[in-house]
């Protein structure tokens, strides 16, 4: 999450102390310009865009430079992925696509915020890991909940490791054991497969 923009005011004053010009590098002699925690003069205040003086008492800031409101409005503000409206306040950066904050969230049932949370794109939405996990991850063969993590796989399924075991005893089947498979497809150990 960022705040790349926002809005600031000018100070303009007579000279008080030795400040170096922002803007040419310096050392100002008259009037000063205070903004963005730098002094410049005030005939060097100029959007980074247009490179045009910023003379109105408003403008923005985008990566610590100022912006007219002009190119600002044409240049530097972003489209919500989500609504389509321009984003002026805090942002989300993801996917490669820039979000309102209250817009970046689940696209499952849950539909939770997702700014600073771990998340899964799928077809061009975000995903919390939960719902991912219950939507798309693929089931356990054996207790039939998501596999998030390493899986086996065996008769045309996907296994926890834990879950991968003898339908009959109970005891795990090893990656190098032999079994068998019964008519659901569950493993049947050598042991107890007569």
């Amino acid at each position: 999450m960022a705040a790349p923009c926002k809005s600031d005011s000018l100070q303009v004053g007579k000279f008080r102390h030795a400040a170096v010009c922002f803007g040419c590098k310096e050392e100002i002699k008259d009037k000063m310009l205070e903004a963005l925690d730098k002094s410049w003069h005030p005939e060097h205040f100029a959007c980074k865009e247009c490179k045009k003086r910023i003379a109105e008492n408003k403008f923005h800031e985008s990566e610590g430079l100022p912006v007219c409101s002009k190119c600002f409005e044409s240049k530097v503000q972003a489209i919500c992925a989500a609504c389509r409206k321009l984003v002026t306040e805090k942002v989300v950066k993801a996917m490669g696509k820039t979000w309102h904050l209250e817009h970046f969230i689940c696209g499952g049932p849950c539909k939770q915020q997702l700014s600073g949370k771990t998340f899964f794109e799928r077809n061009g939405k975000p995903y919390c890991t939960a719902d991912y996990e219950r939507l798309y991850a693929p089931k356990c063969g054996g207790c039939k909940k998501p596999i998030a993590e390493k899986a086996l796989s065996a008769l045309e399924s996907k296994w926890h490791k834990e879950c991968f075991k003898c339908k009959l005893c109970k005891e795990p089947i090893g990656a190098d054991a032999k079994f068998r498979a019964d008519k659901e497809k569950q493993p049947i150990c050598e042991k107890c497969g007569v």
